[in-house]
């Protein structure tokens, strides 16, 4: 690992994953696994790393033989390029056409809201990984809908706890779309509870790349306030705004810069800010069990590089599944649905439980701080302390 760049890391991965994803024709009595995911475009980093981990932890869940109650499992991949319209026609052709059990995505959260009608409508169960808007849980949701991944809230919180305290004045920097307003709004309602004081909230489109205006009115709203000063940013996919604002300098106003966690290339701009606090969902090194053991050295060997960000994603909605099917004895809906409500499984992130209520799966979160290591291409999430379920009040918000 030592001296490898993300660019050898990615090209390595690239070049390896065909032989781990090729694709095999399905039968009638397979266990048919739908992914969902933007394959091309803003998140195909994400998609690339969800259908590696979704095959290493089918892999790891049925000890190799890609087999569950004597049924051979087969992954069909759609790509919706993160395209609202595109998700929903792909979903429907995988429950419809290729006789999908479950389905698993979307990599985008405005693909994944127009998704969540669709399982209705086909009473088939989505697992949404790895989009993260509180709504695909909340006020959107439906019984046929469950998720592995995070959601905004858990996000918020974990990043609130971090970074929160009385005397600090914050202001947020989001992208205006789904992930970027629920972020800061579960943030805000978060933040709240800490004694910190929120200043402004701005939003940009998801295509910038100039931060030079915004960047201008977060330093004025905060330069004369008194004590710590923190813009935190939610962001996805290009743009780095982190670097942007960085190099506009707001130490000179004391102004710090923070942020949640990223994947490993993202996570190379952290390298100017080291003793930045955050929390993140993962971080290869952070979580010990022999999961994530297993995981980590086998995407070393396989790959030349670490598990990342969604990889750990992936591998978590693939234990879903194969404890829920075996729990249910069965891929019918209702008895999946009975199986999964209030189910606990293992995931490298250790345990997490899908809520009754509305299906989110309850995990840990990690607060860390930036450390450099000039050896690695990115910077170093190193643990300041887990935050286990008990310890994040995830507001449940579907009404149901």
């Amino acid at each position: 690992m030592r001296h490898l760049s993300i660019v050898a890391a990615a090209a390595v991965v690239a070049a390896a994953v065909p032989a781990l994803t090729a694709s095999v024709a399905a039968r009638a009595d397979d266990l048919k696994i739908a992914l969902i995911y933007g394959k091309t475009g803003p998140l195909e980093a994400y998609a690339k790393q969800t259908e590696t981990g979704l095959r290493m932890g089918l892999e790891y869940a049925t000890k190799g033989t890609m087999t569950l109650d004597g049924r051979k499992i087969v992954v069909i991949t759609k790509d919706d390029q993160s395209k609202p319209d595109l998700s929903k026609a792909a979903l429907a052709e995988a429950y419809q056409d290729d006789g999908a059990d479950i389905a698993i995505g979307t990599s985008s959260s405005a693909a994944a809201l127009a998704d969540l009608p669709v399982a209705e409508e086909n009473k088939k169960i989505l697992i949404v990984e790895p989009a993260v808007a509180d709504q695909i849980t909340g006020e959107k949701w439906n019984r046929y809908i469950f998720r592995t991944g995070r959601n905004s809230s858990q996000d918020a919180i974990s990043n609130a706890v971090a970074i929160g305290k009385p005397g600090v004045t914050i202001a947020t920097l989001a992208q205006d779309y789904a992930f970027g307003r629920d972020g800061v709004a579960a943030f805000k309602e978060a933040l709240a509870k800490t004694g910190a004081t929120l200043a402004a909230e701005e939003y940009v489109p998801t295509t910038t790349t100039d931060f030079t205006a915004v960047g201008q009115r977060l330093f004025d709203t905060l330069k004369d306030k008194p004590g710590k000063k923190i813009i935190w940013v939610v962001w996805a996919g290009g743009g780095d705004p982190l670097t942007k604002l960085q190099d506009m300098d707001p130490k000179r106003y004391g102004i710090e810069l923070s942020t949640g966690g990223n994947i490993l290339p993202a996570l190379a701009a952290y390298k100017r800010l080291p003793g930045m606090e955050g929390a993140t969902y993962y971080y290869y090194d952070i979580p010990k069990n022999p999961i994530n053991d297993w995981l980590v050295t086998e995407h070393q060997k396989r790959f030349n590089a670490p598990p990342d960000f969604f990889t750990a994603g992936g591998f978590s909605a693939a234990m879903a599944v194969v404890t829920a099917v075996q729990k249910a004895k069965s891929t019918d809906t209702e008895k999946l649905i009975a199986a999964m409500e209030g189910m606990e499984f293992d995931t490298p992130k250790g345990k997490m439980v899908f809520r009754k209520d509305d299906h989110q799966a309850l995990q840990s979160m990690y607060h860390f701080k930036v450390k450099v290591d000039p050896d690695l291409a990115w910077a170093v999430l190193e643990p300041v302390r887990e935050l286990k379920i008990e310890d994040m009040a995830v507001p449940i918000k579907n009404k149901r």
